[in-house]
């Protein structure tokens, strides 16, 4: 199965963190579970139209849930953490946010 740009990139995490880190030009997102650093980069890339300069992941493994004597599980995710180079301006979609 071939992944597109926007196969690859889900949606981004909000969190107090995530927000902080965007003075150092670090953005975060959840993106696809086989995707790997060099396909986040060049989808970060061509969907934003910004230089990446590094690209940090890690994988989670979903919560097991149980309500009553069901059982299920929360599905598996990885997140991405894209450093922009110096040069690159911020990314419009976390404007006014």
């Amino acid at each position: 199965m071939k992944l597109t740009n926007y196969d690859i990139i889900r949606r981004p995490i909000i969190t107090e963190k995530s927000m902080a880190s965007m003075s150092d030009k670090k953005y975060t997102f959840i993106v696809d579970i086989h995707a790997n650093k060099s396909m986040i980069k060049r989808a970060v890339e061509e969907v934003f139209g910004v230089k990446v300069e590094d690209v940090k992941t890690a994988r989670y493994l979903g919560k097991t849930k149980r309500v009553g004597v069901h059982v299920g599980k929360r599905p598996d995710y990885k997140k991405a953490i894209i450093k922009l180079s110096d040069e690159s301006k911020a990314i419009e979609f976390f404007e006014g946010m």
